[in-house]
């Protein structure tokens, strides 16, 4: 997926609030593979540990049985058919997740030969939220970034002042209405 770029924009800002609001003292189960950011993190200090690759959306498992407690979701939730199970399942107190923004002059992005590297949500910021509440969190904090690029064209200029990422803390909802 990284082979010939490196998110480094995203990565600094991703990284950046992950250490504002998480301590290396905490546990982290980090939603997906290994990656450059999870070994990033690793690199910084934390304590992660990744999930296997399982199918989150037929199998919840190793996220239900983990003693982290932490949970973090790097542009992930975009890519399964029910993020809403996902988060229900997560028994750590804290979550910090990310994903990028719906943007109106693009479309959803699919890859043609990696069948998980396709996007079946892209949400806007209050979708995020929203989902997040109804599955038991509250947000903390939140911020939004840009994404632009060295290309020339319409979108590109677009990129260059319309948010890309969304990134959010949130905690647990201790008795969440029924």
């Amino acid at each position: 997926m990284y082979e010939n770029t490196y998110p480094n924009k995203r990565f600094k800002h991703t990284m950046d609030f992950l250490q504002h609001y998480v301590s290396t003292e905490d546990s982290i189960l980090d939603l997906g593979v290994t990656n450059p950011l999870s070994e990033l993190m690793q690199a910084k200090g934390f304590e992660v540990q990744n999930t296997s690759g399982l199918d989150l959306d037929l199998d919840t498992s190793e996220i239900e049985s983990t003693k982290a407690n932490v949970v973090t979701a790097f542009e992930i939730f975009e890519h399964l058919l029910s993020p809403f199970t996902v988060l229900r399942s997560i028994k750590a107190d804290k979550l910090v997740a990310s994903i990028p923004l719906n943007l109106w002059f693009a479309s959803a992005y699919r890859s043609k030969i990696d069948m998980r590297d396709r996007h079946f949500h892209e949400f806007e910021d209050w979708q995020f939220d929203w989902l997040l509440e109804k599955a038991g969190w509250k947000i903390i904090a939140s911020e939004k970034w840009t994404n632009p690029t060295k290309q020339l064209g319409i979108r590109p200029i677009l990129r260059r002042f319309t948010p890309r990422y969304y990134i959010v803390y949130a905690e647990r909802v201790k008795n969440p209405k029924a």
